[in-house]
């Protein structure tokens, strides 16, 4: 479903991708100012090593600062966070903030990381708005995620469509199971986010 809206309010936005996810992200990442205000986490399926390269050439194009999620760092806004190849990716409360946290743990959906894991994590967060972005990709990750995040927490959905996906099984399988959630092609992504605002 694609409608006009004003304004997202949100603590948080959350990126999960795959097959065709890094040009999807380098259409919607450089539109977006060095002020955007909540920070911005991407679950991206990659080869390990290849994570970092991206992060950095996604960072020499982007007015926000782009770089790897690392163990004990606080999520800022005007900061976009890359889970590393090979890690999954959480995000956990502690007294004055939140931190991420990486885990070893076994791949999920035979992918680590997994966009599953890391918005399970989010349900014992204090965030209580989330942004999820469901780009192209094989398989279904993601979904069981947003399941049971938006059982504790809002949750603001939107899924790349058919059209500009390579690859329509993670969208495709989002817009399943919330059939109420925007609905957008690449190009559009980006204006929508910009309508961000924080809690």
């Amino acid at each position: 479903m694609d409608r006009d809206i004003k304004s997202i309010y949100t603590n948080l936005v959350c990126i999960a991708s795959s097959t065709g996810g890094p040009a999807a992200l380098m259409r919607i990442l450089p539109k977006l100012d060095a002020s955007f205000p909540v920070p911005i986490v991407i679950v991206q399926h990659i080869w390990p090593g290849f994570t970092t390269m991206l992060s950095e050439d996604m960072d020499k194009k982007c007015a926000l600062h782009v770089c790897m999620a690392k163990e004990g760092t606080i999520p800022l806004p005007g900061n976009v966070y890359f889970a590393p190849a090979g890690k999954h990716l959480k995000i956990r409360k502690v007294p004055a903030h939140h931190i991420f946290e990486l885990s070893d743990e076994e791949p999920v959906g035979g992918v680590k990381p997994s966009a599953d894991v890391l918005f399970k994590s989010l349900a014992n967060c204090s965030y209580s708005r989330i942004t999820a972005v469901v780009l192209t990709g094989m398989g279904t990750d993601a979904t069981e995620g947003i399941i049971k995040l938006s059982e504790y927490k809002h949750v603001d959905i939107i899924a790349q469509d058919e059209a500009s996906s390579v690859v329509y099984g993670m969208p495709g399988s989002v817009k399943s199971h919330f059939p109420d959630c925007r609905v957008l092609p690449i190009d559009r992504i980006a204006d929508t986010l910009k309508k961000c605002q924080p809690l």
